[in-house]
């Protein structure tokens, strides 16, 4: 958890438990003004609703290997979920829940779904198609793992760093359309909601992935408050 002068972010997972405790813990012990969120209004709805509507469209809209990562990517998260027996996006549902039965703002911060979708499409090398195809062989034909931790947890600082290091350096278009462009989204719109209520108090809820880039841009911009790290 960094905390800022208003701000605390929380940094999860979103199929570990120990997340939804967190979440829950900070909402009732900061007793915040605003809850923000990262998700944008159309994954707000997909969480809420469960619904998959409108998926071939979205092939138009955000090209085929955008649309097949976004299938990828949620089926990999509900099948892990599945694993510890938590649904996907549930500490989510806990901040939305909570701030909703509490009478908390809720604003939403992250980059448009479709948009990020795009940009994968568009960003996505030949290289970076290569190396999928080897670390997917490497998982369920080798059964070769790179890392291992405990999924019911929030990974430590130290295994994300190393996590994200190891995407950067084999997917530098990716780690650039799903790391650096959202936290630069997240980070202006964050920025937006400290001038815009600048008396309250603001729990953030974010993939453990954001957090320190998070961090790291609110400082470059400018906002200079105290902070300190769980």
């Amino acid at each position: 958890m960094i905390r800022y002068k208003n701000i605390v972010i929380i940094g999860t997972s979103h199929i570990a438990r120990e997340s939804m405790e967190e979440v829950r813990k900070a909402i009732e012990d900061e007793k915040p003004g605003i809850v923000a969120i990262e998700l944008d209004k159309k994954r707000l709805y997909a969480l809420q609703s469960g619904q998959k509507k409108g998926k071939l469209p979205a092939i138009r809209r955000v090209g085929l290997k955008g649309f097949l990562f976004s299938l990828i990517g949620a089926w990999a998260e509900r099948k892990l979920g599945e694993v510890v027996g938590v649904s996907p996006g549930s500490e989510m549902k806990e901040a939305i829940f909570l701030a909703r039965k509490q009478g908390i703002k809720i604003m939403l911060i992250d980059q448009d779904i479709e948009v990020t979708l795009q940009r994968f499409s568009q960003a996505l090398s030949w290289k970076e198609k290569w190396n999928f195809f080897v670390d997917i062989v490497k998982a369920f034909v080798l059964r070769k793992k790179e890392v291992d931790f405990d999924l019911r947890k929030v990974p430590g600082k130290k295994l994300i760093n190393t996590m994200l290091n190891k995407v950067k350096q084999r997917y530098p278009n990716i780690y650039m359309v799903l790391i650096d462009e959202r936290n630069l989204v997240m980070a202006r719109n964050l920025e937006k909601i400290m001038q815009s209520h600048p008396d309250e108090k603001v729990v953030a809820v974010v993939g453990a992935g954001h957090e320190d880039g998070l961090s790291d841009l609110l400082s470059e911009r400018g906002i200079s408050y105290s902070f300190s790290v769980r």
